[in-house]
């Protein structure tokens, strides 16, 4: 008579570690690398013979390539935990690859690791749930129930180099048998790599750990170290305060300023003296790259991001010029462009009515404003980080008096909301950008017959709102639309301080018709500011042509 199996040997399944890998792999070639295959065979004829070895051979590649990586470190009694580790990881990854069109570069990786928990919350909804339980849930049941085969070590180690040895000639196959048309695709959509899944996050959180790993190993380079208050701003006897307010995702193709169908910017346009630069291109796509980069004395013009987030900023070189230098926060930090310096973040003051579940409104940043004029001495600078207009959620960026523009998206998933509905939300997050440089630009007003001040309002980056499917921002800067690129800067002068600068605003205005960029940033406040030192670039600086020599 058959002993029936115990319970807990039914519904299991018996393995090599080898086996697994290899079932794995091709789960996720059919479950997280649509998006890669898709963008590599776009434009190309079904009808033709080799469009299918080619699809093929793309295929065998990605699915080589990830029982390479499994197995290479999937020894039998790490390969349960880690296989379980990976799951879980490319499901998440497979799923805001699908939903938001992103592709998972180290740059995409830092802002994803230097995220908050409120920021990085607002990314979940409902609809992550069916998406991990089919990519998450049914593989980690059936890991659950996989029994490893047990092996004499000396017999698994010749079979795990026998599979890895076969699984390397099998990607060098491939290779070999489309070179001519992979090698263009590689040499011309480099970006496409990282929508390899899971080797994409693999190697860019390497990248972003091992960088991060040379950086704190070192101290930052000292710049600027012949930085001094030029002799305008050393013989003045009024005190000088710029305020540089860091906009958060506003894009430039929906600035009421620049030409939008819609006015986003009502308070700004009936500003008196209010300049608009319509023609800025940002420095990065996200807020990890793009923050560094435009307080950098060479940003993208020239773009080294070792270099850029090895030395100090444009805050240490005003401060070490004498300038005082103060940075307020919003969001999730400065990138570390203050470093060292005085710093606040908005939710510590928790200013009366502003704040709510840990997050606060962006008229935070001109708490305790008044006061702080009132006691300004000498040339200060302050900098004020935005939420701004940070996705998905949009609805959450102002307060229910500015939801002008209705219908609006009411939810944190952007896929469950009409295009129009994004664009509404969207556009009433501008409409409050718009109502807090008004109120800056008042309170500096106030005070305008006891301090000069100057107010520079720029964004980071720019943002996607559906076009093309593409949802927030974040793409590699070679294919990333102009949407992200694309950013609002405006600047706005009190009566006192053109004068007692020497500076001509008009002639300013005229030069607010042509481009500028993120690269001018970095010289031209060293210009209004008056701070001498070698790294002033003279051609990179937008008031230059405006000073009295």
């Amino acid at each position: 008579m058959d002993i029936p199996p115990a319970p807990s040997a039914r519904w299991t399944w018996t393995a090599s570690t080898e086996t697994a890998a290899l079932a794995l792999s091709l789960f996720w070639l059919f479950s997280a690398n649509g998006p890669f295959l898709s963008a590599a065979l776009k434009g190309r004829e079904w009808a033709d013979p080799s469009a299918w070895g080619f699809a093929l051979a793309l295929a065998v590649m990605v699915w080589a390539l990830h029982f390479l990586l499994v197995a290479l470190v999937g020894v039998r009694h790490a390969f349960k935990p880690l296989a379980a580790l990976l799951i879980v990881g490319t499901a998440f990854a497979s799923h805001f690859m699908e939903r938001f069109g992103v592709y998972l570069d180290p740059s995409m990786l830092r802002n994803v690791l230097r995220t908050d928990a409120k920021e990085a919350g607002e990314l979940f909804s409902w609809s992550l749930l069916p998406h991990l339980l089919w990519q998450a849930g049914l593989p980690l049941l059936l890991l659950w129930r996989l029994r490893l085969k047990p092996r004499r070590w000396t017999r698994a180690w010749l079979v795990r180099t026998g599979a890895l040895a076969a699984a390397l000639l099998v990607i060098v196959g491939a290779i070999l048998a489309v070179f001519q048309p992979f090698s263009s695709l590689m040499r011309n959509q480099k970006e496409l790599r990282y929508l390899i899944t899971p080797a994409n996050y693999l190697w860019s959180i390497r990248s972003v750990l091992a960088a991060d790993a040379k950086g704190a190993a070192a101290p930052r380079q000292a710049i600027g170290l012949d930085a001094t208050q030029g002799p305008n701003f050393a013989q003045r006897t009024r005190p000088v305060v710029l305020v540089f307010v860091v906009g958060e995702t506003a894009r430039a193709a929906n600035w009421g300023l620049s030409g939008y169908a819609r006015q986003t910017t009502p308070q700004l346009a009936a500003t008196p003296g209010l300049i608009n630069f319509a023609q800025v291109t940002n420095c990065g796509t996200n807020t990890e790259v793009s923050l560094p980069c435009m307080f950098a004395p060479v940003g993208r013009r020239a773009y080294d991001e070792e270099r850029i987030r090895g030395s100090e900023s444009l805050l240490h070189v005003l401060a070490r010029a004498g300038v005082g230098v103060q940075w307020v926060d919003n969001q999730s930090g400065c990138k570390g462009v203050c470093d060292g310096l005085p710093n606040a973040f908005v939710k510590d003051w928790n200013p009366p009515g502003l704040c709510e579940g840990g997050r606060c409104l962006d008229e935070g940043l001109l708490h305790g404003l008044d006061e702080r004029l009132a006691q300004a001495k000498g040339t200060q600078v302050l900098f004020l980080h935005q939420l701004g207009n940070h996705g998905p959620s949009y609805f959450r960026r102002h307060p229910p008096a500015f939801a002008r523009f209705q219908p609006a998206c009411q939810k944190d998933d952007l896929r469950q909301c009409s295009r129009e509905e994004i664009v509404n939300a969207y556009d009433n997050a501008l409409l409050y950008t718009d109502h807090l440089l008004a109120t800056l630009i008042q309170r500096l007003k106030a005070q305008a017959d006891k301090v000069d001040s100057v107010v520079l309002y720029v964004s980071d980056h720019g943002e996607s709102l559906g076009e093309n499917g593409v949802f927030l921002h974040g793409l590699p800067y070679a294919i990333a639309p102009e949407v992200q690129k694309r950013v609002p800067m405006v600047m706005w002068f009190s009566p006192g301080y053109g004068p007692s600068r020497g500076l001509n605003v008009q002639c300013l205005a005229q030069r607010a018709n042509q481009p500028a960029t993120h690269d001018h940033l970095f010289h031209t406040v060293l210009g209004l500011m008056d701070v001498r030192t070698s790294l002033h670039e003279k051609a990179w600086d937008l008031s230059a042509d405006c000073l009295k020599p």
